[in-house]
């Protein structure tokens, strides 16, 4: 019962998906179902590429069928909003993942890895209309 409360607390919901906000419990699902992981840095309350990027692309039905069957979700969220922050323990997280995967700070930037954390194929940004575009590279890297 601890271990389900604990994972529902790293969780976000978002239009049916589990976007995990815990990077480590990620790779050992992505390890565990051999999986790989879409890792996205936001700003989702601030950054109007990825407040697209979310509407466009993560909250459709053909992205949501796609990464429920062959994908690990993670957001580091990083709002600016006051009423919007994540705990500090959570923005330690966000910040290690940043220093890892996002050095230069650019938002949206997501990331395709494989199950150790190495990095497939990485965008940044969020052109318009490319929503379409970028979950059909996503297939054909994740091979369906």
């Amino acid at each position: 019962m601890m271990l389900s409360s604990l994972l529902f607390l790293l969780m976000t919901h978002l239009n049916g998906l589990v976007w995990l906000s815990d990077f480590p419990s990620a790779q050992a699902q992505a390890k565990q179902e051999h999986k790989q992981i879409l890792l996205n840095f936001s700003g989702s309350d601030w950054c109007g590429p990825c407040i697209r990027l979310t509407k466009e692309l993560f909250q459709s039905a053909d992205f949501e069928q796609f990464a429920s069957e062959k994908l690990i979700l993670v957001r580091a969220d990083f709002p600016r909003s006051k009423k919007n922050q994540l705990s500090k323990e959570q923005q330690l997280k966000n910040d290690r993942l940043a220093e890892q995967y996002n050095n230069k700070g650019s938002f949206p930037l997501t990331l395709l890895l494989d199950e150790n954390g190495r990095i497939i194929k990485s965008w940044e940004g969020f052109p318009p209309n490319q929503a379409a575009g970028l979950l059909n590279e996503l297939r054909e890297l994740t091979h369906e």
